[in-house]
């Protein structure tokens, strides 16, 4: 290895430079030229991908991928990973690729901070979820396969892609959780089975040995919380009579619900006296409690975050466990109805409240209506 940018080639130099001043089709015909391994380092110990990824840029990255680098190597004088310059240059979507490369999420630098922990450091959140989030598509090929005595796997192959889609997703607001369960009717149909295999994906992580992941754990074990309460809403509607379904539909004026959102419902509705949503908390708060592990640190945590003097709502408390703390959050473009960030529509009535889309907006209307009168009599006297 080389350790200066007078040890290396013109060819090598070109390529730093390219990355340097973001010249991607450049840096493509440069490539195109000569087959040559990106293991050669700068003075500072820098490859060409981590050069890359300290630019933020993802097309540079992906053609330096595409050419074989390695996404693990690492001589940098203070152990900065590729994946470190991803999460530093606050490009969540360069994080998610280096890590479907197999970019290791557990390597520190020299003061001991992983690439999550650095991300956090600079506030760059979205950067910090998408790792702490991040599971290889292996982790499900383990269960579409018949472990030990079975003999058919827990989760159908079919599945699986699925299955991936809906536990990769970052906002666990449970409404969220519910919309996205909503979207994917092949989980719906198999929610039992859905439920055991995130049961075991939780057990699973806590018994890793040096490798425990207790923020994945955690993360298995509320949404197997979320689809369990899906399953036990489905059995509620089903001993309901016919009656008391079709005197709410009338109430509502709307078309009877189906049970996912029946249930979405129930996690909005607030009471009276102080617009918390009672039934959501009241759940989220049993999701903790029903975590089995209770040494650790993360449960530990929650509740004692929970059981501070004002403690904030346990959906952002959940959510800052599994995410990580962000600095200087207000909450202002959230959508009200699932939580989602950078909500860019607002009520046409009122102005008051913000949301992802017309479906969240139809969603919340049953809470919203009342109070969307009021505030739209307010604006129209001002």
């Amino acid at each position: 290895m080389v350790s200066a940018m007078e040890d290396l080639s013109k060819f090598e130099q070109e390529i730093f430079q390219r990355i340097s001043k973001n010249e991607v089709s450049e840096l493509k015909t440069l490539l195109a030229q000569e087959k040559i391994k990106m293991d050669f380092i700068d003075e500072n110990g820098m490859n060409p991908l981590q050069h890359a990824c300290y630019k933020g840029n993802k097309e540079i990255v992906q053609l330096l991928l595409d050419h074989d680098a390695d996404v693990n190597a690492c001589l940098h004088e203070h152990a900065y990973t590729a994946l470190h310059f991803a999460a530093l240059s606050g490009n969540a979507e360069l994080c998610h690729l280096l890590m479907s490369y197999g970019a290791c999420l557990t390597a520190q630098n020299s003061v001991g901070r992983t690439a999550a922990q650095m991300a956090a450091f600079v506030g760059n959140h979205n950067c910090v979820a998408t790792i702490n989030n991040f599971i290889p598509k292996a982790d499900i090929d383990y269960y579409i396969k018949p472990q030990g005595l079975q003999t058919e796997p827990m989760l159908p192959p079919y599945l699986a892609d699925y299955f991936h889609k809906f536990i990769i997703q970052i906002n666990v607001n449970p409404v969220r959780v519910c919309m996205n369960l909503q979207k994917l009717p092949a989980l719906l149909e198999n929610a039992a089975k859905i439920q055991k295999v995130l049961e075991s994906m939780r057990n699973r992580e806590m018994t890793r040995g040096v490798e425990i992941n207790e923020i994945m754990a955690f993360k298995y074990h509320y949404l197997s919380c979320v689809v369990a309460e899906v399953l036990k809403c489905q059995k509620r509607q089903e001993a309901m009579k016919a009656e008391k379904v079709e005197k709410w539909c009338n109430r509502s004026n709307e078309k009877k619900p189906d049970t996912v959102e029946f249930l979405i419902r129930r996690f909005l509705k607030c009471n009276k006296t102080d617009s918390l949503p009672e039934y959501q908390e009241a759940f989220l708060k049993d999701s903790v409690r029903e975590f089995p592990f209770r040494e650790s640190t993360i449960f530990r945590q929650i509740v004692a975050t929970l059981a501070s003097t004002d403690p904030p709502s346990t959906v952002s408390v959940i959510s800052a466990a599994i995410n990580g703390q962000r600095g200087f959050f207000d909450g202002v473009h959230t959508c009200v109805t699932c939580g989602e960030d950078k909500a860019t529509k607002k009520c046409s009535k009122c102005k008051a409240v913000q949301y992802c889309d017309r479906e969240c907006q139809r969603l919340h209307w049953f809470m919203h209506k009342k109070a969307c009168a009021r505030l739209g009599q307010s604006s129209a006297n001002n």
